[in-house]
């Protein structure tokens, strides 16, 4: 008789603290890395969580005590790469440990990026993303999100990427 698995963990989504910092380098950097979704020159900046937590609010997914997402959201600066104006945020780097996709940890982050801009008074949401991040499109659709061609870019010659707005 087959042993049943044990019920997972609750997920808590809150602020990263330098402690998550290591284990939120390799899980992005790992999962960036082996679904080919940037080059290796990215990856170096996929691992600088300490440098993007400077720049950013790092927020991470814990099921119990273990990393298994996390998305930097940005509110001003230019760390939001395709951010035009004040009332805009950003969120970049979002990614979800492949062993718990599926049960929506994607959306509690992306959902507490926007509850965090508009509590911040940020009017619109934006993001750009690779082409190849089809599960991601398909959650940034569900959530009301729409693209917005005009504003496609590409960081480096073959990096094309595609931007998305939500109005809040």
């Amino acid at each position: 008789m087959a042993v049943p698995s044990p019920a997972p963990l609750p997920v808590t989504v809150d602020d990263a603290v330098p402690a998550d910092f290591p284990a939120i380098a390799d899980l992005t950097v790992g999962v960036y890395r082996d679904e080919e979704l940037a080059s290796d020159a990215y990856l170096p900046q996929l691992a600088d969580v300490e440098g993007r937590a400077g720049r950013s609010q790092v927020i991470v997914a814990r099921e119990g005590s273990r990393v298994v997402g996390a998305v930097a959201l940005v509110l001003d600066g230019d760390f939001g790469e395709i951010t035009e104006s004040a009332d805009e945020a950003a969120f970049r780097m979002l990614v979800v440990d492949p062993a718990v996709r599926g049960r929506g940890i994607g959306e509690v982050l992306v959902t507490e990026c926007l509850d965090r801009a508009r509590a911040a008074g940020k009017r619109r949401m934006v993001l750009s993303t690779d082409p190849v991040m089809t599960a991601a499109h398909r959650l940034y659709g569900r959530l009301g999100f729409t693209r917005l061609p005009e504003r496609d870019w590409a960081p480096r010659p073959g990096i094309d990427l595609l931007a998305y707005a939500l109005d809040l």
